[in-house]
């Protein structure tokens, strides 16, 4: 589904990401992991051609990301508050993406009562302008706005941070329900071991820039990264 060839991303002679060969099939759960600095944003940036890569390319389902846009419409990404539109309400920004997704009304109401219990009775019906919003509350926002048309890939950048614990456990839960669709790929990045490895069969760990473990998930998977991480 993804393939990256000889990827790097250099700001004023300084290296910040380089990964040579990395391939995520269709319908993985793939987690990346690491320190701050250690280019998990850098990366998902490239993948969605938020910024351009110094050498080599990202292919997405067959389609070079930074030289077409055909990737887009099977694509939907949350990072940061940055993609959310501050002067709109929840409702208005559901049913704007739903517009883009080419989603009824309709639909995104269906999606949106499907998630009710994650919204948690803080976010619909309350008239609050997103901008308003607590971190919190705008990450399930743009996270929620990520499944609207049934995107193939979903990208989600430290989804876990800002959530309090109950809306940790119920997003785990939409995250596994999602990736046991085999035809969706999930990519999670974040600084919460436990987390990743819990939803993510897959982990990449990345230091500086570069990938230092490649590992399946298993039962020993945290304890791993966890003494790794501890050095």
């Amino acid at each position: 589904m993804i393939q990256v060839n000889q990827l790097s991303k250099t700001y004023n002679g300084t290296t910040v990401l380089k990964i040579e060969n990395l391939n995520i099939p269709k319908g993985q759960s793939f987690g990346l992991v690491g320190n701050n600095g250690a280019g998990k944003t850098t990366f998902f940036s490239l993948l969605l051609d938020l910024i351009r890569p110094t050498t080599g390319d990202i292919i997405n389902n067959s389609i070079p990301v930074h030289t077409s846009e055909h990737w887009k419409p099977f694509t939907a990404a949350f990072i940061d508050e940055s993609f959310l539109i501050g002067y709109l309400t929840a409702e208005e920004y559901f049913y704007f993406i739903g517009d883009l997704r080419k989603q009824s009304k309709a639909e995104v109401a269906t999606l949106l009562t499907k998630h009710e219990e994650f919204f948690n009775g803080e976010i619909l019906k309350n008239k609050k302008y997103l901008r308003d919003l607590s971190k919190g509350n705008q990450k399930k926002v743009g996270i929620i706005a990520t499944l609207i048309g049934n995107p193939e890939v979903v990208i989600l950048d430290e989804p876990f941070a800002n959530l309090d614990p109950t809306s940790v456990n119920r997003l785990k839960k939409i995250i596994k329900e999602l990736a046991e669709d085999p035809n969706v790929t999930i990519l999670v990045s974040s600084h919460d071991l436990q987390h990743t490895v819990e939803v993510c069969n897959r982990i990449v760990a990345l230091t500086k820039g570069e990938i230092v473990k490649d590992i399946q998930t298993s039962a020993e998977t945290l304890k791993e990264l966890e003494a790794f991480f501890a050095v």
